[in-house]
């Protein structure tokens, strides 16, 4: 058997799962010129067959799919474990479909109709992606009801315990970490997307803002923790 060159090995991997077989060979095609190993399937259990079998890096992944949604092969795939990251292709413009696609543990998403070079600078994103520190930080509380463990992505409230996302988890550290200033929509989508522009189209920001606040707010529907300043972006109020 031949060796792959190093170069070669050391490719991330792709895996995208798409029905529309136009869509799903565009985009391997545009992937592949990117330097990116990449293999597809087109339905819901094969996705799951194959995210089990080659732990791809990242996932891209239509939620509207044969045999299986979109949804239930992510849940099932971090129930299990997998920390690929994942990329949602939707056509779907409803907020709470997509909160359910970043509260089953998507990282980003992108709407249909889009071009292959955005998805492509999407994909990037989350390869660039650089983790905050590691160290595990200290319980927050944020009220007598509501602490927060940012180390193990839990929020305890009132007895129960609220898993936060990953994403969500570097959301608030940063903004906590920049509690004395407005954080704008571009900060976020550079500093904890690590896009490489954010002269973007997406409501990303917003919709994990809607979530984390559902989470960490005492009351969702007037939030006094992150503060919304109005045609500026977030504020931290602790």
């Amino acid at each position: 058997m031949t060796n792959l060159p190093a170069e070669k090995t050391s490719q991330k991997t792709v895996l995208v799962v798409e029905d529309e077989e136009a869509l799903a060979i565009g985009l391997c095609d545009a992937l592949e010129h990117a330097g990116y190993k990449v293999s597809a399937v087109n339905d819901g259990p094969s996705a799951q067959e194959r995210i089990r079998a080659s732990e791809p890096d990242l996932i891209v992944l239509d939620l509207m799919l044969p045999g299986m949604s979109g949804i239930d092969v992510l849940r099932t795939a971090r129930g299990e474990g997998n920390r690929s990251r994942v990329l949602i292709l939707t056509a779907l413009a409803d907020e709470d479909d997509l909160l359910r696609g970043f509260e089953a543990g998507a990282d980003d998403y992108v709407k249909k109709p889009f071009s292959p070079k955005e998805l492509v600078a999407r994909v990037d994103a989350q390869f660039r992606r650089v983790k905050m520190d590691n160290a595990p930080p200290d319980m927050l509380e944020l009220t007598p009801e509501i602490t927060v463990d940012l180390a193990r992505l839990e929020v305890h409230r009132d007895g129960q315990v609220v898993p936060l996302t990953p994403r969500e988890g570097d959301i608030l550290t940063y903004l906590i970490s920049n509690h004395d200033r407005v954080v704008t929509r571009d900060d976020l989508l550079l500093d904890v997307w690590h896009y490489q522009s954010a002269n973007v189209e997406t409501r990303t920001v917003d919709i994990h803002i809607v979530g984390l606040r559902r989470k960490v707010e005492p009351d969702p529907a007037n939030p006094t923790l992150i503060q919304t300043v109005r045609g500026k972006g977030y504020r931290w109020h602790d």
